[in-house]
Order: structure tokens, then sequence, then C-alpha cells
């Protein structure tokens, strides 16, 4: 099996997804009100739904993880990596603008 051929599953592309959607979330809220933001009692919806877009990609990635590691380490680990970068991506609007 190759490399597109394993993004075809959905263990593999749907924690992308999730990582662009909270990305792309983040990135509107900062676009629509701004960086700078008081700090409210509630974080709000987008918050909460960042957060839920983040914590689910967990069971994801763990199946994933179980299923493809033992059958194909090396494409499993690259694609391992590349679900990492696309959680970092989508943390570090919110580690750089303090949100």
């Amino acid at each position: 099996m190759t490399f597109p051929n394993v993004l075809h599953r959905p263990s593999a592309f749907l924690p992308l997804v999730m990582s662009i959607a909270a990305l792309a979330l983040v990135l509107g809220h900062v676009a629509m009100v701004g960086a700078v933001v008081a700090h409210q009692a509630d974080e709000g919806a987008i918050a909460h739904i960042f957060q839920l877009l983040i914590a689910g990609q967990v069971p994801l990635v763990a199946f994933f993880a179980i299923k493809w590691l033992p059958r194909a380490p090396r494409l499993s680990l690259s694609v391992l990596a590349l679900q990492a970068a696309a959680v970092v991506a989508a943390l570090a609007p919110v580690y750089f603008f303090n949100l």
C-alpha cells in the first residue's frame, strides 16, 4: 500500500480534516474579532468547538495506530507524523495569539 492509498482511509484523513477545521475556526475568529480579546467567564462556542475538534481526533488516531502500525510501520508513522503536524498547526495560533 502506498502513502496516497493510506490517506483514503477515514482513520487517516479525518484527523487531518478536523485539524484543518480547527485551524480555520481559530483563524476565522481572529479575523472577525481580533487577536486581543478580553477573557470572559465562559469561553464561548468557538472555543468549545475547537476543543471538541482537537479532542475528537484522539480515538481516530489511536484506531489508526493500532490498526496500521503492525501492518505497515514506515507508512503509518509518516501518516501519524502528518497528523501530529496538523494538530501543531491548529494549536499554534492559539498559543501565538494567547487565546
